[in-house]
């Protein structure tokens, strides 16, 4: 299973870093004028520059936080990679392989840009839910994964 979660990464991190590559062209003439394209009543793309963590949390320009972010990363990535040698499952090496991805491609943002580019921008009327990238959603799918399986999954207790 290490192999099938590992393929899943390669391909979540490269798939995110050409949508950052495509959005940040689109964008490129665009800017400093106009961050936002609506593109349907409940979607926009829209280019934000995240410093922080997940719903932006700590998003300030504090360069501590670039460094911070990717060792915690690279910390849990290589906790993750620990657990995908052990397991059987084809499900979960998924699950883990969208998360390392995920992780992958916004710490490659950290380090190459000093900050992970978002741009989906999904709204119901005047609610807006937070700009992400498709490096987020694989993580959130991926845990959505680990924590469904863990819900329905019957091992038996060690004695």
């Amino acid at each position: 299973m290490l192999r099938l979660g590992l393929v899943v990464a390669a391909i979540v991190a490269l798939l995110d870093q050409l949508s950052k590559a495509w959005i940040l062209d689109f964008f490129g003439e665009r800017l400093p004028a106009a961050p936002f394209q609506p593109l349907t009543g409940f979607f926009n793309l829209a280019l934000t520059w995240n410093r922080g963590m997940s719903f932006g949390l700590f998003n300030n320009d504090a360069a501590l936080n670039a460094i911070v972010f990717t060792i915690l990363a690279v910390v849990i990535v290589g906790g993750l990679l620990v657990w995908l040698r052990r397991i059987v499952d084809p499900l979960l090496a998924v699950a883990i392989g969208l998360v390392i991805g995920g992780a992958i491609g916004n710490v490659v943002d950290r380090l190459w840009r000093g900050a992970v580019v978002d741009f989906l921008d999904f709204h119901l009327g005047g609610w807006h839910f937070y700009v992400f990238n498709l490096a987020d959603a694989a993580i959130s799918v991926g845990v959505g994964l680990i924590v469904l399986d863990s819900l329905l999954s019957r091992r038996e207790a060690p004695n």
